[in-house]
């Protein structure tokens, strides 16, 4: 029996600079928390939630973000 296709989740990519300075490429945010009257500012909220769970799981300090920008095209 065939398989129901699933729904595809599209992501825009992100490259955030921390306060440290530090660079983190291609941070995945999905594209339908974005555009409309926000624009990009969903994006800080969700990839800050990622570093969220990345700190718990590390047990680091989650570092605060300076800035985001959507990656360049490859």
């Amino acid at each position: 029996m065939a398989k129901k296709p699933t729904a595809r989740v599209e992501y825009v990519l992100f490259d955030v600079v921390y306060e440290d300075g530090s660079q983190r490429s291609n941070r995945k945010v999905p594209a339908e928390l974005l555009g409309g009257l926000d624009g990009d500012d969903p994006a800080i909220t969700e990839i800050a939630a990622q570093d969220q769970a990345i700190a718990e799981k590390s047990r680091l300090p989650p570092l605060k973000i300076e800035s985001i920008r959507r990656s360049s095209a490859k």
